[in-house]
């Protein structure tokens, strides 16, 4: 007892000397009024909320610490163990750490001066005819001039490429991931985040996950080929037995990819996952991880999440999750469809999570400020698509109608699944294509060219679709073109392609031709004109994000001449689709309403600004409600109607 009392002693006057600065040497008055003044701003909304509730303080929590890039590692240990809190896990190259402390600790150490944000280790969950509805069978067998004008023929399908999949573990021996005549696995290689100690995929998401981005036929035109079947796939397993993870999993994945990322030539990073988008993205520790393999030069890929309705059926938006609420990953939501080949009667599925994104700050006058950012930026099929069944796989126990061909042995056995999670991995293949046929591309043309070739689907909205439904053929030929000697340094305006002229902007699948977007998404806008296809941006280069090309005034938006050259527009508003380019519809949003230039209520409805009230609600707190969570989880097994599954 004796020492137990010690104990909170000494945590209590840790906490006392922390809050007046002592403990990181402050002497001056103001230095220390300003770090307790900016601890909350430093604090994620719901760790503050839980801070404050009354009889909390002593309850132990797990949290991550996002450090300040000059603070050396190690430097808060001491100060953690007065406070009776200790390091779980360090991750290094991002410059963070899971940390376990009493509640009542975390404002102390928002406080101090080397600490940048404090926010929950937040539970991460799964967020579930392919080839030829994408355009990717059509972008197969290119014929390209070679040696002394020869042409000569080559076939894309992900090659010497590496795709990271961070999921709920891969199924190394089913049939979909054979490696050819040598009989091998083509998962290179796997690890285990979840502390279970296993790799294998008893939950059975990520082996689905996987064979739609790399998975193999196992016969001539069995439809089940994943859009990249020779790539090498990194099985990275954060998702344990029941499909559950936490923050602090996935820091420690994408770490890992950080620093094994040129061993085994990852250049594709899928995430079909996610939580809950509370704190902005400035501060969220998977968004800003996710931006560091981006500055590497990682293609990241991220889910938009399964919120788009309630269990009622009714239309939500604002439920775009985390890490999709990154600017720099390309979000990808789901779209149907129904089966067939050609592409005049896709759409968004229902279930779709829909933007903006409603991660928030709070400044030190107590005013909220929501992110607001247009997303997701593409969708891709994603309602009951085919893939591999992991042997013995929970899903497939529990809902064996998921089944596709019970007769067949475990280790070819294909099961549906739908939601944003399997169309994710469409557009993480679909990347891998285009490295492979141009592997100078950086992530931020990578992501461009996949939005300026997609087709905007007629009756959405960009909160619904971004700049459409993904085209590999198209994205195949407009990436190909793309000069391979850009870097840091070319210039503004120079000629982005190695042709005289850009491609003809349409594709033709199914026996029907559409017109591309021709634009990107661009933070709370989007882009169009001609020079996006054929003069270097500058926001295509490594170190910053598409949206960076965009200055931001009071309640104004202008393209950032030093970023993007002058022949570039900017959309006025949001507007539902009418099938052609991007920006060609009815209006839906003024693009200002996403600065607080319109009206955009953050307690949950959109009005005004040609807005119709009946189209949806707008959920502002950021945090999913119970009914939402288990409509995402019901469109997991049961997706859209579709008329050509059963």
């Amino acid at each position: 007892m004796r020492h137990l009392k010690r104990d909170r002693f000494r945590r209590r006057l840790a906490l006392c000397l922390l809050a007046l600065g002592l403990c990181a040497g402050a002497s001056d008055p103001a230095a220390r009024a300003q770090a307790r003044t900016a601890a909350p701003a430093k604090l994620a909304p719901d760790l503050l909320a839980r801070l404050r509730r009354a009889g909390a303080r002593q309850e132990r929590v797990s949290v991550i610490v996002q450090l300040k890039q000059t603070s050396p590692a190690g430097l808060l240990d001491p100060v953690l163990s007065l406070l009776g809190g200790r390091v779980t896990r360090r991750f290094g190259r991002l410059g963070a750490q899971a940390v376990t402390l009493p509640l009542g600790a975390a404002e102390a150490l928002a406080a101090r001066g080397e600490v940048s944000f404090v926010s929950p280790d937040r539970a991460v969950s799964a967020a579930g005819h392919v080839t030829t509805t994408t355009g990717a069978e059509a972008a197969r067998a290119q014929t390209r001039p070679g040696l002394l004008g020869i042409e000569t023929l080559t076939y894309l399908d992900g090659s010497g490429v590496g795709i990271a999949v961070l999921d709920s573990g891969i199924d190394a021996g089913h049939d979909s991931f054979d490696g050819g005549l040598l009989g091998l696995s083509r998962v290179a290689v796997s690890r285990d985040f979840t502390g279970e100690g296993r790799t294998d995929d008893p939950f059975g998401h990520g082996t689905h996950v996987a064979s739609i981005a790399a998975g193999r036929a196992q016969s001539q035109g069995d439809g089940h080929a994943g859009v990249a079947p020779n790539a090498k796939l990194i099985n990275l397993r954060v998702l344990d037995s029941g499909g559950r993870g936490s923050v602090s999993g996935v820091l420690a994945a994408l770490d890992w990819v950080l620093a094994n990322r040129t061993l085994h030539n990852i250049r594709v990073v899928n995430l079909s996952l996610g939580t809950a988008a509370v704190e902005s993205y400035k501060d969220d520790p998977v968004c800003q991880a996710v931006r560091r393999l981006v500055d590497a030069g990682l293609v990241v890929v991220a889910a938009a999440g399964n919120a788009g309705r309630d269990a009622q059926g009714n239309k939500i938006y604002g439920q775009v999750h985390s890490p999709g609420v990154e600017p720099s990953a390309i979000t990808v939501g789901a779209s149907n469809s129904f089966a067939t080949d050609p592409r005049s009667d896709d759409a968004v599925t229902s279930y779709s999570s829909r933007g903006p994104t409603r991660g928030r700050r709070t400044d030190e006058a107590g005013v909220v400020h929501y992110d607001n950012l247009i997303k997701p930026d593409l969708v891709a099929p994603g309602n009951r698509l085919s893939g591999a069944a992991a042997r013995g796989n929970r899903l497939l126990g529990e809902h064996p109608e998921l089944n596709y061909d019970a007769s067949q042995p475990a280790a070819r056995r294909i099961m549906y699944l739908s939601g944003s999670s399997m169309a994710t991995p469409v557009v993480a293949g679909a990347a891998a294509l285009l490295l492979q046929d141009n592997p100078r591309l950086t992530p931020n043309l990578v992501k461009a060219v996949l939005m300026l070739t997609a087709q905007p689907l007629a009756g959405f909205n960009q909160f619904e679709q971004g700049a459409g439904l993904v085209n590999v053929e198209g994205a195949v030929r407009l990436g190909h073109a793309v000069r391979g000697d850009l870097s840091a340094a070319t210039p503004l305006g120079a000629p982005l392609l190695a042709t005289d002229a850009p491609p003809a902007p349409e594709t033709t699948l199914g026996g029907e031709t559409f017109a591309w977007s021709q634009g990107i998404i661009m933070h709370r806008t989007y882009a169009f004109g001609p020079e996006l296809m054929t003069l270097y941006q500058k926001v295509y280069g490594p170190g910053l994000a598409l949206g960076d090309g965009v200055a931001e005034w009071a309640g104004w938006q202008g393209v950032d001449a030093s970023r993007m050259t002058g022949g570039v527009a900017l959309g006025a508003a949001v507007v539902s689709a009418e099938g052609t380019t991007l920006g060609a519809g009815a209006l839906f949003l003024a693009t200002d309403a996403l600065l607080g230039g319109g009206t955009l209520l953050g307690e949950g409805v959109m009005v005004g600004d040609g807005f119709v009230t009946g189209d949806g609600v707008l959920v502002g707190d950021g945090v999913l409600v119970g009914d939402t969570c288990l409509a995402a989880q019901s469109a997991l097994v049961r997706g859209d109607e579709s008329a050509g599954a059963p």
